[in-house]
C-alpha cells in the first residue's frame, strides 16, 4: 500500500491464530495520503461510490448495519403477524397485531380522522384556560407535544429515590435556533413549517388553517425565546431545581398546578418536584396568560395532528413526510411502509421484539468476546487514572473509586419487561399508539415510592447505539451494535479495539467528562474534583471546544464545540485509552502484519472507518443546530490529530495536513 508506511513491532511470543484485517481495502483511496486527509484516505473510494438512498437523510456505517437489521427485524415481526391465532406468545401475538394493522392502509384510509374524533371534541371543549392543565397531563400521557413535560427518573441528588422532573417543550422544529436565527437556510425552513402546519390543520378540517398556522408559528416563537439552550441544559447542576408543589405557584402564579397533577395521576404522590427551567416556566405561565384560547385550541389541534399523522390515512402521512423527510431533512423518499411499522413495533414494544431478536441473532461468543474487551478498558482506565497529570490525589482516589463502581450491561438485560398489561387491538391502530404511550407513562408513574431497579435498560436489544448512565453509573451496549464495522468476530483485535474498543472507552469515559464528572460512584450529583483539577480539566475542555469550533461541515455552519463538547471528550479519552487498551492485549507478542498494514495502522483504520458517512446537507444542518456529537467525519479527525501514536502509525510530519504540533493537541487520558 503505497500511503502506508509499515513498521515492525517488536514481540517474542507465539502469534495468536491468524484472523483477517477487518478493514475494507477497497474503500481506500490511495490517491490522498493518510498524513493530510486521513478520513478520505480510509473511506475516499466508498464516498465517490456511494449514493444516498432516497428514502435516507444519509448512508453510512450506521445506515448500513441498520438495513441488514431490518430484514432481520421484518422476518421476525412479519412471522408474527402471520401466525397471529396460533401464538402462545402474548407478546408475538401484540407485534403481530400491531405490525399487521399499520399495514392495513385500505382500512386506515376508511377511517380517515376518526380515530382522533375524541380528542378533537376535547380540544373543542375548553372553556376556559384553566382547563388547559388536565389537557396538557393527558398530552403528557398519550405521547404528543406540549409546552412542558413530566417525567420520572433517579434524583440525581440521592441515586436511590425516583423523582418526578419537569421540563421545557412544545416546539416542532428541532431547536430554537430554527425559529429565532435569520440566516437563509433557516428562514426558509421557517416558511415551510409554516406551511406545513397550514397543510396540516387544513386537512384536519380548518376553514382558518392559514390564520391558524401563522398564530401558531408566533406563539411556538415566544415559547422558543422563552427556552434554555442546549448548551445551557448540558449543566446537571443549573438544571437541578427542587420546588416543592406548594411553592410552584411562585413561579407560575396563574397556573392550577393541583389540577395538572390529579389529571396526570401525580396528586398524593409526591411532594415536590425538579424544574429543569425555572425561569422558562415562569416565562410560560406568562405566554398562557396573554394568548387567547383560541390560538392554544389551533395550537393543540396542530400538536395532536403531528403527533398521530404517521398513522392516518395517506394525505396526513403524505403531508407529514414532505416537511419532516423532505424540507427539513432533504430526504426525497420516504421509508417502505415496512420499515415504518418496525419503526412503530420498537417504539411501543421494544424489549418484546428484542426477546425475539436476541434468540434468533445474538450468538453468546460475541457477548464472551465483549467482556474480554470490556475488562482490558477498565484495566487500561485503571492505570490511565493513576498517570493523569491534570488530576490530583484526592481526585483519583474519587475516580478511582467510581471506576471500580462502574458496571457493564452487554447485548440484552438480565428481565425482559412485562408487556401484559398493554392492551393491542389490530384494528385500531391511532388507539394502539395512544394505549402504549399510556402504557409507558404509567410504568414510569408506578415506580415512584420504589427501589430503583438496576437491571432495567434504556434501550431495547435491537437499537445500535450505546450509552452510559451516569445516576446508574453503568455502560450499556445493546446487542445490534456488536457486528461490523462496530465489532468484527472474524477481525484481528486490532480492528475491533479501534472500533468497538474505543465506543467502551468512550462511554466509560462519560463517567469523568465535564457533565459525568460531576456524578459520584454512587450516581449522585456531587463536586468531587478540587479547585486545581477543576481549573486544569476546564482549560482542556475550553482548548477541544475551540478545535472543534473550527471545523465547518456546511459552508456557514460550524460545529458548536460546547454542545459536542462531552462527545468530543469521549471520542477523544475513548480513543486514547482503547489504544493503550490494544497494546496491552497483545502482552509480549508482535501484532502480525496483515494486508500489508501495522497493528497500530490498523487500528487507526478501524476507527475512521466505523464512522463512515454520506450526509444530507440539511440533515446535517440540524444536527450541527440539536447533535451533541460532532459531524463523522470530524469524529474520526479531531480525535486522531490529538493522539500521539498516530503521527507515529502513519509518520505525519510537521508541514503534513493532518500534523498538530505537540502544544496544541489536548490529551485527555
Amino acid at each position: 500500500m503505497s500511503a502506508m508506511i509499515a513498521k515492525a513491532e517488536v514481540g517474542s511470543s507465539a502469534p495468536k491464530p491468524a484472523r483477517g484485517s477487518g478493514i475494507h481495502l477497497g474503500n481506500v483511496d490511495h490517491g490522498v495520503r493518510p498524513q493530510d486527509d486521513f478520513y478520505s484516505y480510509v473511506n475516499g473510494k466508498w464516498l465517490q461510490d456511494t449514493q444516498i438512498p432516497a428514502d435516507k437523510s444519509e448512508a453510512s456505517s450506521f445506515s448500513r448495519l441498520d438495513d441488514s437489521e431490518q430484514h432481520q427485524l421484518r422476518a421476525l415481526v412479519e412471522d408474527a403477524a402471520r401466525h397471529v391465532a396460533a401464538s402462545a406468545d402474548a407478546n408475538r401475538r401484540k407485534i403481530g397485531d400491531l405490525f399487521g394493522g399499520f399495514m392495513d392502509e385500505a382500512q386506515l384510509q376508511k377511517q380517515a380522522l376518526q380515530p382522533l374524533g375524541a380528542e378533537f371534541a376535547r380540544i373543542n371543549g375548553l372553556r376556559h384556560k384553566s382547563d388547559i392543565p388536565a389537557l396538557l397531563a393527558h398530552y403528557n400521557e398519550i405521547g404528543v407535544q406540549s409546552p412542558y413535560r413530566t417525567s420520572v427518573g433517579q434524583d440525581a441528588r440521592d441515586s436511590t429515590q425516583h423523582v418526578v422532573g419537569i421540563d421545557q417543550g412544545g416546539l416542532r422544529l428541532p431547536d430554537r435556533d430554527y425559529y429565532l436565527q435569520n440566516d437563509a437556510k433557516l428562514v426558509q425552513i421557517r416558511g415551510q413549517y409554516r406551511q406545513h402546519v397550514e397543510h396540516m390543520l387544513t386537512l384536519g378540517g380548518s376553514a382558518f388553517a392559514a390564520a391558524d398556522a401563522q398564530a401558531i408559528l408566533q406563539l411556538e416563537t415566544r415559547i422558543a425565546q422563552a427556552q434554555w439552550s442546549k448548551v445551557e441544559n448540558r449543566d446537571p447542576v443549573k438544571t437541578y431545581n427542587k420546588v416543592e408543589l406548594a411553592k410552584l405557584a411562585s413561579l407560575t402564579p396563574s397556573y392550577a398546578w393541583q389540577s395538572y397533577l390529579k389529571a396526570a395521576d401525580l396528586d398524593g404522590k409526591i411532594d415536590h418536584v425538579i424544574v429543569s427551567q425555572p425561569s422558562y416556566l415562569s416565562a410560560f405561565n406568562k405566554i398562557l396568560d396573554e394568548t387567547a384560547l383560541a390560538v392554544w385550541q389551533a395550537y393543540f389541534r396542530w400538536q395532536l395532528l403531528a403527533a398521530f399523522s404517521p398513522y392516518l390515512s395517506q394525505p396526513f402521512v403524505d403531508e407529514n413526510f414532505a416537511f419532516y423527510g423532505t424540507a427539513l431533512s432533504g430526504v426525497p423518499l420516504n421509508r417502505p411502509r415496512w420499515k415504518r411499522g418496525i419503526a412503530l413495533v420498537n417504539r411501543c414494544i421494544g424489549e418484546g421484539l428484542g426477546q425475539l431478536y436476541v434468540a434468533q441473532y445474538f450468538p453468546p461468543e460475541s457477548k464472551l468476546r465483549m467482556l474480554v474487551l470490556v475488562d482490558n478498558l477498565l484495566a487500561t482506565y485503571k492505570t490511565s487514572i493513576d498517570e493523569l497529570d491534570w488530576m490530583g490525589a484526592p481526585t483519583k482516589q474519587e475516580a478511582q473509586a467510581k471506576l471500580a463502581r462502574l458496571v457493564t450491561k452487554i447485548g440484552y438485560p438480565n428481565k425482559w419487561r412485562d408487556y401484559a398489561g398493554l392492551k393491542i387491538v389490530r384494528g385500531e391502530l391511532v388507539g394502539n399508539v395512544m394505549r402504549a404511550a399510556v402504557f409507558d407513562y404509567q410504568y414510569n408513574i408506578n415506580k415512584l415510592g420504589k427501589p430503583i431497579d438496576h437491571d432495567e435498560w434504556q434501550m431495547a436489544p435491537q437499537t445500535i447505539n450505546a450509552y452510559y448512565d451516569p445516576q446508574m453509573n453503568e455502560i450499556v451496549f445493546p446487542a445490534a451494535i456488536l457486528q461490523p464495522p462496530f465489532f468484527d468476530p472474524h477481525a484481528d483485535d486490532a480492528v475491533n479495539y479501534g472500533s468497538i474498543g474505543a465506543v467502551i472507552g468512550h462511554e466509560i469515559s462519560h463517567g469523568f467528562d465535564d457533565q459525568g464528572s460531576q456524578f459520584d460512584a454512587q450516581g449522585n450529583l456531587r463536586d468531587w474534583f478540587t479547585k486545581e483539577d477543576h481549573d486544569r480539566f476546564a482549560a482542556k475542555a475550553a482548548a477541544l471546544a475551540a478545535q472543534y469550533r473550527a471545523y465547518e461541515p456546511v459552508p456557514g455552519y460550524h460545529v458548536n464545540g460546547e454542545l459536542t463538547l462531552g462527545e468530543n471528550i469521549a471520542d477523544n479519552s475513548g480513543l486514547a485509552v482503547a489504544y493503550k487498551a490494544y497494546r496491552l492485549s497483545l502482552g509480549q507478542q508482535a501484532a502480525p502484519l496483515i494486508d500489508g498494514l501495522t497493528g497500530d495502522q490498523r487500528f487507526y483504520i478501524g476507527w475512521a472507518q466505523a464512522w463512515q458517512a454520506k450526509v444530507r446537507e440539511n440533515t446535517e444542518i440540524l444536527r450541527v443546530k440539536a447533535d451533541p456529537h460532532s459531524p463523522p467525519r470530524f469524529r474520526a479527525h479531531g480525535t486522531v490529530v490529538n493522539q500521539p501514536a498516530f503521527y507515529a502509525a502513519f509518520d505525519v510530519k510537521p508541514g503534513d495536513k493532518m500534523y498538530l504540533p505537540p502544544e496544541k493537541r489536548v490529551i485527555i487520558w
